[in-house]
This record gives structure tokens, sequence and C-alpha cells, in this order.
């Protein structure tokens, strides 16, 4: 049974068929032709299935062991468009074929490939080639290319590779490719694919096209080539360690590359033929030179056609599979034992050696001084150039001292870029990324080309960051913090710089409640340092009357979702302290709420110093319709509420800020009614207003200081808003408040909080 598919428009009215050269397909007469079928689902993709059993039946398919055809265009008046003259469309006769559908892929109505696409519709199980008596297994991980795709019957270059190495050195092929696959998912596949196959050689078959290099952004091209090169390397450490022989799938181009896509697809290939390992070089042979195929072919923008594969399969050197098994045996056996090359050495005392096959680099300093590794260092840089073969990238100590940077960046010439000191005594070992990101090595808790997370122990986090700017982790970002729920819940400080701000990690049962940050090309490790439960975490509640509290935590980024009178005008502090005794409820109430159109500002009809400015959108029509604002104002300013009240409740103590001129008999009962709501926790209100302190002098739990922040000015001049972000923080600290003790609170608070 044949499926014949193919993708046409149409009009209301119009069909689809298929006429060629067997009686099945009419014998080219248009009027016996088959129709083809589609629905609302599928198209605009057209098929029929057609039972072809005896082969040849027609004196032409006889000779050229084909089945030729076309499809047709019927339109709703009875005109009939053929899809092209001359070149036909074919699929080879095969009399020994399972008793199985073969899907006919034709691609778009009109576009008729040199070369057939088909596939057995179910998995079939092949009849496996026996492996003689000095065979080797042979195993292939890779994507769709390396799987056959578009080529006949998926008879692809590793399907022309298993049948000349067994016929020639009785070795089998095993291959578990996989469609779309990239080396993130080809190296959380490995484990489960590879190891039981307990195989000589794996060869490792992807492509920078499934690493979306096509079509990303101009500016993330060089990081998905590092990103790219990076799992390479990993994989290839990771068939090392399963004691099989590596080889690598070579590079392969793309329809949709460019002049840059080609001059990166060539930089990565250069730099693989360097790893030491073997590669399957295809390049050359499928390459136009600018990073697309030749013509004729492939069958796509990302694969090629029967051809394709063809000469992908004649340029593998057959003889690189002419192995003895008792030299495999030795090659892996030494593979396992690491070779240290001297880089360089004084006569003070100062040695670097590296393993080239390990990517790491060892640097021992027995003088009584400290050596500083850096750019304008030339010799060493140039003799770690030329012979310690180190990729671009993070490289990584696993033995973290203090006083030694646990981490360096290497830059594409091969030079290292960080400013690293070597103390005297210093034996340190610095290795590349990729070998820590295996499961022997760690548990990866997030990876996604750039940022990473793992757990080196229930003590221990490392944090790396490949990109070329700051990484600023926090509870917001949904991922990250569910994954940190894997580490022990507590308080995690940065092991070498523990005193930076930002460099504290706080982590609950719903995994991370703190802000962290992470320098550009960088490695930070976070070590445990006690229970959440040992430190006293301090929650930021701004009262509003502008909004220049809010304005001033961000500046000093300990802003988190917005709370109730972040965004609002709220002049009147009587008002305030009504709405939070009331619980909030009325401040978005749609009967309180008249909108003025000449100021383009909501007013509130029960707090009569409580407006809004930021609510109405362009795209609504508040003259005639305010219904979108007032549901828009219930959904933000109810989970506001909900933020207010959570933080309130977990926190460990209260600081509430409130700008702008007020009077002694507010700030009495708003002390009263913010007492009741605390029931018992330390709280503290903090006023900052252009006035004198002794107003409110003796009152408990209130701090007040002279000064003015106007938010308006700090629109407007940059300055002056640094200015006032850098007293608001001295004034935090002096109050002990950083980012080490900060409570932060979840955009979404857990449904069932206020049971616990």
């Amino acid at each position: 049974m044949y499926r014949f598919q193919v993708k046409a428009h149409t009009q209301t009215g119009d069909f689809i068929g298929i006429v060629g050269s067997t009686p099945e397909l009419g014998m080219w007469d248009i009027n016996k032709c088959v129709l083809l079928q589609t629905n609302g689902e599928s198209y605009p993709l057209w098929w029929t299935e057609i039972q072809i059993d005896d082969f040849p039946l027609s004196l032409e398919s006889l000779n050229s062991q084909k089945i030729k055809y076309k499809y047709v265009r019927i339109n709703a008046d009875g005109s009939v468009q053929w899809e092209a003259l001359g070149v036909n469309r074919w699929i080879p006769i095969e009399s020994d074929l399972p008793a199985t559908t073969i899907i006919v892929e034709d691609g778009w109505f009109g576009h008729i490939q040199p070369f057939p696409y088909g596939y057995f519709q179910e998995p079939i199980a092949q009849k496996p080639l026996k492996k003689g008596n000095e065979g080797l297994k042979i195993l292939v991980i890779g994507s769709s290319v390396a799987l056959g795709c578009n080529s006949w019957l998926l008879r692809g270059w590793a399907w022309h590779l298993e049948k000349a190495l067994n016929e020639k050195y009785g070795h089998i092929l095993v291959n578990v490719s996989e469609l779309g696959a990239g080396v993130s998912r080809t190296i959380d596949r490995f484990p489960l694919v590879v190891a039981p196959e307990q195989t000589d050689i794996v060869i490792i078959a992807l492509s920078l096209g499934n690493e979306g290099l096509a079509h990303c952004p101009p500016h993330q091209r060089k990081a998905v080539q590092r990103h790219f090169e990076r799992g390479l390397q990993q994989l290839i450490k990771m068939t090392k360690e399963l004691g099989a022989m590596p080889i690598l799938g070579g590079l392969y181009p793309n329809g949709d590359y460019h002049s840059e896509h080609s001059w990166l697809l060539r930089d990565t290939h250069h730099r693989m033929l360097s790893w030491g390992v073997p590669v399957l070089n295809w390049l050359d042979a499928v390459d136009d030179g600018e990073g697309r195929w030749k013509q004729g072919i492939s069958s796509d923008v990302a694969h090629p056609n029967r051809l394709g594969h063809r000469l992908m399969f004649d340029e593998i050197d057959l003889q690189l599979f002419d192995i003895d098994k008792n030299k495999l045996i030795q090659a892996k056996q030494l593979s396992t034992q690491k070779q240290e090359v001297p880089i360089y050495r004084d006569n003070w005392g100062f040695h670097v050696f590296a393993c080239p096959e390990e990517k790491s680099l060892r640097i021992i300093n027995t003088s009584k001084n400290t050596y500083t590794i850096a750019t304008y260092w030339e010799e060493l840089q140039a003799a770690i150039q030329s012979k310690a073969g180190l990729i671009p990238g993070i490289y990584i100590s696993k033995k973290a001292e203090k006083g030694i940077l646990p981490y360096f960046w290497v830059r594409e010439d091969g030079a290292i870029e960080t400013l690293v000191n070597i103390p005297p005594s210093a034996d340190i070992e610095y290795s590349a990324a990729f070998n820590f990101f295996t499961p022997k090595a760690t548990e990866i808790l997030y990876y996604d080309g750039l940022l990473g997370l793992w757990k080196e122990s229930d003590t221990t986090l490392r944090v790396i960051n490949e990109s070329d700017h700051e990484y600023n982790i926090h509870p917001m970002w949904k991922e990250i913090r569910s994954v940190l729920k894997a580490m022990p819940e507590g308080v995690y400080e940065d092991l070498i710089e523990p005193e930076l701000p930002f460099r504290t990690m706080l982590i609950g049962k719903d995994g991370l409640e703190s802000r962290v940050k992470v320098p550009a090309k960088s490695s930070v490790i976070f070590a445990y340092k006690c229970k959440l439960s040992d430190i006293s975490r301090v929650a930021i509640l701004p009262l509003g009357d502008r909004c220049a509290a809010r304005m001033l935590l961000y500046k000093m980024e300990y802003d988190g979702p917005a709370f109730p009178f972040d965004l609002t005008r709220s002049t009147n502090l009587g008002d305030v302290a009504d709405m939070i005794e009331t619980g909030f409820s009325d401040m978005w109430n749609p009967y309180f709420l008249h909108y003025n159109h000449d100021e383009r500002r909501i007013y509130h009809g029960k707090w009569s110093g409580l407006s809004f400015a930021h609510e109405v959108e362009e795209t609504d029509d508040p003259l005639n319709d305010m219904s979108p604002v007032y549901e828009r104002m219930r959904v933000r300013y109810s989970a506001r509420s909900e933020r207010f009240w959570y933080t309130l409740k977990k926190c460990d103590e209260a600081l509430f800020i409130r700008t702008g001129i007020t009077d002694r008999g507010y700030v009495i009962d708003l002390l009263h009614k913010l007492k009741a709501k605390c029931e018992g926790k330390p709280f503290r209100v903090l006023l900052i207003s252009p006035q004198s302190s002794d107003q409110f002098a003796g009152l408990p739990h209130v701090l007040h200081y002279n000064l003015e922040f106007n938010p308006d000015k700090m629109y407007d001049d940059l300055g002056y808003w640094m200015y006032c972000t850098d007293v608001m923080r001295g004034i935090l600290e002096s109050l002990g408040i950083s980012s080490k003790n900060l409570f932060w609170c979840p955009p979404n608070p857990p449904k069932d909080w206020a049971k616990e």
C-alpha cells in the first residue's frame, strides 16, 4: 500500500488527482486519474491510498524499475491543470518490501524533486545484520539527517554506511537518531539509548541548524555556536566515559544560511577538526561555498535528498573503521589516562600544565609571590594558545579556595580573558564547563545554553553565566524558582565573595526567594550557610503618597511584584490607614471610581486622596465603556492586595515606607491599625517628608527623615534619581536591611497560604 500525499492550495470545488504509469494510476489517462482527499484539519495536504501489488505493470515500468506519475488540479469548471511538463515524479519498484503502508512525501504541487522521499507508516523491524568474529558495534546518535530523512525509505548516509561496514569488516550499526534532536536533547537521551548498547564506537551526528542558527537574532548567533560546540564536547566526554570511541559527524549546510551563518559554520568545522577526534568531513562535498546546499542535492532547506545522502556517504573513509579490537581496547585504556602537557614554566616555581583531551588547565605556584594571569602577559598567553587546546567559554575549578577565583573565561582565540590571581602554594585545576555537565559529575537543574545551575551537593550550588551580560535571577522567573526546590531550604552565600550585594540566595519550600546576580562570563558557587529561620527577613511595604518609594526600590533592585500603593497617588495618610484596616476591597470598587478625561486619571469617591494614572490604556474607550478598565483593575489590585497580606504574614519583620507630608494624628492612627494587622510581628514605619522630625518624636516604631524625594524630578533627571537612590540605600543599610535579608514576595502567592 502506498499513501501518496502532496500539499496544494485550491479553490472551492477544485480537486487534486494523481495519474501515472500503472493501471492503478490510470496509465496516464486523465479520465482514469485517482482523486485525492483533504479535510479542514489537514488542508493544504491532499492524500490517497493505493494498493499496487504486481510489478512490473507496463513496458515503461519494466525498463525503468520505477512507477512514474504526476499530480493534476481539476478545477470546478472541469478544466485540468498538470503540475509540470516533461518531468515526472517517480518512486522505485521493490518486490520484497514488508506488507505495510509507505508514505510518499511529495512536497508541494508543481515542485517536483529529482528524487523521491518515502518511509514506512509504522516502524519496521529490519532483519539485523550479523556481526563478524572481529566485527565491532557502531552506534549513530544524531538528528533527522542521520536518521535518513528525505531519502527513500530513510536510506541515508548511515544506511549506506551500515551496509558497507558489515560487508567489508563484519561491523554492525545501530541508529538511535531522533527527529529534530539538538545537543541538549541528545545529552538527555544519551544515558538512556547509548549506554545500554555497550557499543565500541559512537558516531555523534548533529547540526547547527537544529540549534536555531538560521533564524535566531544576529546577536545570538555566537551563543548558539558556543552552545553547540560545548554540547559536542560533552557528548565526546560521555562517549569516552562509556569506554567507546567517539567519531563526529561533520557539519552540513542549510538552505536558509547566509554569509555570517556560512562563516560560523566553517569556524565550527575547523575547530572540530582540531579536537583530536575523527570527523566525517562532509562540508566541502555538499556546501556551495555560501553555507547552502549544492544544486540538486537537497529536498528542502534542512535535508539532503537521496543524492545528497549518497554524496555524504561517499565522503566517509571506510578505513577509519578498520580497527583491530585489541588496538581499540588499548586506545580506550589510554583515553582514560590523563595526559598532562607542560605549557609554561619560569625559574621561580610557576608552572602551567594542560590536558588537551580533558580541556583542562593546571596551575602550580611554588614560589613566594602572587602571579596574575592577565591578557597583557603575552608570553604566557601565547604558550596557552599554541599548546593548551582550550575551547572558548568558562573554565571552572572544582576546588574553590579563598583568594583564588574559581573560574576564568577563554576567548575565541584560546587566550584567557579573565584576570586571575594565583597566590603562593596554589595548585589548582580549571576544567571546561562541559566536563561538569554529565550525570556522573553533577545534577543539572537548569541550562539554556547561557545560564546553568547545577547541584554539586546538598550544601553547594553552582551557577554559570556564559553570556556577555550580567544575569539577574529572581523569584519572578518561574522556571528558575521552581528548579531550586531541588536544593535544601536555607540561606546560601557566594563562597568567594559573600560580602557583595545580591550574592545571597534564599531558598524556601517553593524554591528561590531572593534576587541573585551573576556577572557576565563567570561562575559563582553558593554554599549553605544556615536555616532560613536563623535570619530575620525584612519586608519593605510602600504606603504611597506618590510612586517615589517604588521608583527608588526599582533602582536599588529591591523591587518585586507591585503592592497596592506602588502605582497610585494617595496623598492622605488617613485614607491609607483606612484601606489597610478594611482590606483594600473598595480600592477597585467601580461604584467609587470616576474617570476624569481631561487629566486621564481615575479618582476615588470614598477616599478622596486616592487616584490612579496608569490604568486606562490606549486601546480603551473610557468615555463610553469603562468595564474593561474596571475588570483590569480588579485583577491587578486584588493580586497586589493578596501580595501585601502574604508578605505581612510571611516576613519576620516589616518596614512600611511613606513619603509625603502628613501629621502626627494620622501617623498615630496608622500605627494602631498596623499593630492590629501585624499581630505582634515587629514592624517599623519609615516616614520621609520635608518637615521637622519633632512632629513625630516619641512615637514608637516611627523613624522620620526630613527629606524630599520628588518623583517628577526623578523622571526628568536621572542624576537626581540616582542621588535619591543612594540616600535611600544608606537609610536602609543603617536599619540593617540589604539584599542578604530582604523578604521577596512571589508574584503569585500559593492559594492556600492563609491556612498555613
